[in-house]
């Protein structure tokens, strides 16, 4: 069974025509079928129904077809196994929460893109939950999470940096004034929430509800820069990690209020599936998310 014979199998599963294939392959159609054929014949059964100008699967060529795409992913992670450092290729599907993706993210991807511009990078966004199922089923290469210290038995797990929190207020607001903050001081304060779900909002709320203050959650973001941007108009005040409002702080465009954050902390975590095979390109972009981790463990926290 020849391997190109199967890659054709695939394309013309994808575009859904043997025209479009030949088009996509820069082959004449009559060569698209002649592989289709002799692919058809050496298993012994049709791989596609003609119907109405339309090529559907039989349904030897769904059990067929997710044979061909290992084979095919296979004959790539082999291609690139050979490859020289200098020629990396490929593609890496990494996930993060906005945060990260936004703060912590854009360093260690700037470099690595700069020593390897022929590895593309996709970068999806979702809540810790979904970026762990997403790695369990495959479908990431690797995921940064933002939450408090978590062991997985089936995924490698290892934590970068124990990220700072921060309760940031408006300039003038009268917490700013205060030598230490508390939750009953914030039981008539509006607070500028990010997403349900975020880690961090629900060790916040949890403080909070066990000093029997309970936030009103009507104002919720997606968007950090958006809750900053509110809480400097004056809206509220927001429970944010230090690293995504640190420059607005030193900026003197909003302050840190004085907030004991011990029983709130979540930590940058670092996740891939134990049993992933590890391309030249997924090792090389973990050397540049440690060599970064170093540099993030060395930063100082302004009050």
């Amino acid at each position: 069974m020849e391997s190109r014979h199967l890659f054709t199998f695939l394309v013309v599963v994808e575009v859904g025509s043997f025209t479009r294939a030949a088009q996509k392959l820069d082959y004449a159609q009559s060569s698209i079928t002649a592989q289709i054929q002799a692919l058809e014949a050496e298993l012994g059964q049709p791989l596609f129904d003609r119907i109405s100008k339309k090529i559907i699967l039989t349904d030897a060529g769904r059990r067929l077809l997710p044979y061909a795409q290992e084979i095919s992913k296979m004959h790539t992670m082999a291609q690139d196994a050979l490859r020289s450092e200098t020629e990396l290729t490929g593609t890496l599907r990494i996930g993060a929460p906005e945060s990260l993706a936004a703060f912590r993210l854009p360093g260690i991807i700037k470099e690595f893109r700069e020593q390897y511009p022929q590895v593309q990078i996709i970068l999806k966004p979702g809540a810790c939950w979904e970026l762990v199922d997403c790695i369990r089923s495959g479908e990431l290469d690797l995921a940064f999470l933002l939450q408090p210290e978590t062991e997985y038995k089936d995924i490698h797990i290892e934590t970068l940096i124990h990220e700072e929190m921060a309760l940031v207020a408006p300039l003038d607001h009268p917490l700013i004034h205060f030598s230490e903050v508390t939750p009953l001081d914030l039981r008539t304060e509006t607070i500028l929430h990010t997403e349900t779900g975020c880690s961090y909002r629900i060790l916040f709320e949890r403080h909070l509800n066990s000093h029997g203050v309970f936030s009103d959650p009507k104002l919720e973001f997606w968007s950090i820069e958006a809750i900053k941007q509110c809480v400097m108009a004056g809206l509220g005040i927001s429970f944010l990690p230090y690293v995504t409002v640190k420059t607005e702080l030193s900026e003197g465009k909003l302050m840190k209020l004085n907030w004991n954050d011990e029983s709130q902390r979540v930590a940058t975590q670092l996740v891939y599936h134990n049993k992933k095979w590890k391309s030249p390109a997924l090792s090389q972009f973990l050397l540049t998310v440690h060599k970064h981790a170093g540099l993030w463990n060395g930063e100082t926290v302004e009050n």
